[in-house]
């Protein structure tokens, strides 16, 4: 099997002896047509090939240019076609911004094998610019705009968190509320309070902050508040609020943790069944005695 360089520069083939044969006598190749023998990486002249010599000395020389108009032979193409693997590529790319990036990754896998098969093939196969598009815009999706709306995602997740520990909070200081209800107006006791008030939750992880799953209870119950009856307790008293986490704790302002996990602020239950969020320099200032 040979390959054939023709004067416009493009190569043909491969095509068997016999084949070539019939070109040089069809005066399309002549004596000095590069020519590149299979398994081989050098372009010699037809001329040194020596079983084609009988059919170059009996057919007269070629008339330029030759190989520009080769007759369809089956497995040659004169004409390279467009890889469809890098069109995939840059498809499945801009399709990236609708599937979060999941097509990206199949896109950069299709642009670099349509990459490939380009260069081992030059002549049948084009493309390399669709193929490195579609890289490209793949891993736009796959790997930069995930990275810059990392900070967005996490600001939202930050915000959920923050309203769903508001939303518990109001559900404990409720349940210390029923409490005392069914025990003749007292709060809980502050040696078990946890479990006092367990009844009267929707679920027991209604204790534990969102932001702190790991911990059975992130609240505690404002020890002054424990085991007095609710009428004498003011309205706007500090009733529950965030701390480092345990089981039936109550403490006071000094042992409110030394970092919210929603930021700057804290998350606060008052006696009247109240909930909002206080900023750290604010907590001081609110009211820790009944």
């Amino acid at each position: 099997m040979f390959r054939i360089l023709g004067a416009d520069g493009k190569e043909y083939g491969p095509v068997a002896a016999e084949v070539l044969r019939q070109w040089i006598a069809d005066r399309r190749a002549a004596a000095h047509t590069r020519v590149q023998a299979a398994g081989s990486t050098e372009w010699r002249m037809l001329s040194e090939y020596s079983e084609f010599s009988d059919v170059l000395r009996s057919t007269p020389p070629a008339i330029p240019p030759l190989m520009g108009a080769p007759a369809a032979t089956p497995g040659v193409s004169s004409q390279a076609r467009t890889s469809g693997l890098a069109i995939a590529s840059l498809v499945l790319g801009i399709l990236g911004l609708c599937s979060a990036g999941l097509s990206g990754l199949v896109g950069i896998v299709l642009g670099v094998v349509a990459l490939t098969k380009i260069s081992r093939a030059p002549t049948r196969l084009k493309g390399k610019g669709l193929a490195i598009a579609g890289i490209c815009v793949s891993s736009l999706f796959v790997f930069v705009l995930p990275a810059m709306l990392w900070p967005a995602l996490a600001k939202a997740r930050h915000k959920a968190q923050t309203i769903q520990c508001l939303n518990q909070v109001k559900e404990v200081g409720l349940a210390v509320r029923l409490y005392a209800d069914e025990n003749n107006g007292q709060c809980p006791p502050a040696v078990n309070w946890c479990d006092a008030v367990l009844p009267n939750l929707p679920k027991p992880e209604s204790l534990q902050c969102p932001a702190r799953r790991d911990q059975r209870s992130g609240y505690a119950l404002n020890r002054r508040v424990a085991g007095r009856t609710l009428s004498s307790i003011p309205p706007d008293t500090v009733m529950i609020f965030e701390i480092a986490g345990g089981w039936n704790v109550t403490g006071g302002p000094d042992d409110v943790m030394p970092r919210s996990p929603h930021g700057g602020h804290f998350v606060i239950g008052f006696a009247d069944g109240s909930v909002r969020q206080v900023p750290a320099d604010e907590l001081s200032t609110l009211r820790w005695k009944p």
